[in-house]
């Protein structure tokens, strides 16, 4: 059975280009770069290679790339480095429907006496500027809102952002790990102060990521440790990951048309035949401003983890909107903040698409989704009590009982 992988903005296949670039400093080029010899010399030389190549992405200086483990220690990095640099300022801005990876950290902040503002988002996932114009003041330490929705694909005007706070002196971290080689940013323009990428996200390995940090921007390391990566996180570099994320970023580069040309029409040409042949569907998010690759939709009445296990069956790769915890369904944090219908929530589903997809995959997702869809409905009691003109009320009332979930 053919395996259609719509999965990306939860991992992507590492490239083969990437695979090569690596390989031999697993085996020949095993020396440490931070050594005085020849030998680990000739690895820094490459490390150094993998920086420029990074900051290419971005329109940045190598100096202000920093290597870490993933995303989320970016994150944590950024936003727990620059607090302990301003420990006067006990304020922390972000938005309801940042990644698990700030977000979590907002509330962890919120727990030890920090003043946190979460924003809101509109029906179609944007953020309100005058709220966050409003929320700004003196006491505020640090802003870090995303750059695209993980979920929805949305993108936030994190140019505006940086303007606003930069005019306010405050710092500006942005979580860029979906939006990096998908879609242009330029350090150049864009005058954020720090900003998180993650390997895995753009086809190399996982256990890799990169922080921008704009010179000048003040910084307290997070891991403390050794000289490396000039003094602000210390522990041996990671060198097949950080030749495997130089290699990646070029590639991303090279694909940065590809991706807003062709990967887009097969995005569009998926969303648009989904919505046309299955009724009560309903996309997620802004149709213009997202990310190329992303399209979130909810199909009404139905479980988005029934849908996961029968398109699974069929060989297809997606993610559901919702989490299945403890028993209780509940839908993502993102859904519930844009406001999606309880009807419509649960039956979410993201489909996301790289440069390697085809369009026979979007064929075969056009042609098996609508009778799964179909099949799950046909079980649905909810989905029998709408076609019987039940009002919401009573399909409410009647969800509990029948499926032994509380909403």
């Amino acid at each position: 059975m053919r395996t259609v992988y719509l999965d990306n903005n939860a991992t992507t296949r590492t490239a083969p280009e990437v695979v090569e670039a690596m390989l031999p400093f697993f085996s020949d080029s095993y020396g440490n770069p931070s050594s005085m010899h020849s030998f680990g010399g000739k690895v820094a030389r490459h490390v150094r290679e993998a920086r420029e190549r990074v900051a290419a992405l971005l329109n940045a200086d190598p100096a202000e790339i920093l290597f870490t483990s993933c995303g989320t220690e970016s994150d944590n990095a950024a936003i727990m480095g620059t607090l302990q640099s301003y420990p006067d300022k006990r304020h922390f801005i972000m938005s309801r429907v940042e990644h698990p990876a700030v977000l979590n950290v907002g509330h962890h902040l919120r727990a030890r006496g920090y003043r946190v503002t979460e924003l809101g988002v509109d029906g179609e996932g944007r953020l309100d500027l005058e709220e966050f114009r409003n929320a700004l003041d003196d006491d505020t330490a640090l802003v870090s809102i995303m750059a695209a929705n993980n979920e929805t694909g949305v993108l936030f005007p994190i140019e505006t952002i940086a303007r606003l706070t930069r005019e306010r002196g405050i710092p500006f971290h942005s979580d860029a790990v979906q939006a990096v080689g998908k879609i242009p940013l330029d350090m150049k323009k864009i005058p954020v102060d720090m900003l998180s990428l993650s390997g895995h996200k753009l086809h190399a390995p996982k256990g890799i990521g990169a922080l921008y940090i704009r010179k000048g921007t003040r910084f307290t390391p997070f891991l403390v440790g050794g000289h490396q990566e000039a003094g602000k996180r210390g522990g041996t570099e990671n060198v097949p990951a950080i030749v495997a994320l130089g290699k990646a970023a070029e590639l991303a580069l090279h694909h940065m048309g590809e991706e807003n040309g062709r990967v887009r029409a097969l995005r569009d040409r998926l969303e648009r035949e989904l919505l046309r042949r299955i009724p009560n569907s309903l996309r997620n998010g802004s149709e213009q401003e997202r990310l190329p690759n992303t399209t979130s939709i909810s199909f009404e009445y139905v479980e988005g983890e029934s849908i996961l296990l029968m398109m699974d069956a069929e060989g297809i790769c997606a993610s559901s909107g919702s989490a299945c915890t403890s028993g209780s369904l509940e839908p993502s944090h993102v859904l519930r903040a844009m406001g999606v219908p309880f009807t419509a929530a649960h039956g979410s589903i993201r489909f996301s698409l790289s440069v390697y997809n085809t369009d026979e995959d979007v064929d075969h997702v056009i042609a098996k989704l609508p009778p799964i869809i179909q099949r799950i409905r046909d079980i649905s009691p909810f989905w029998k009590d709408y076609k019987a003109g039940k009002p919401l009320s009573a399909l409410l009332a009647g969800g509990a009982g029948d499926h032994g979930h509380s909403h």
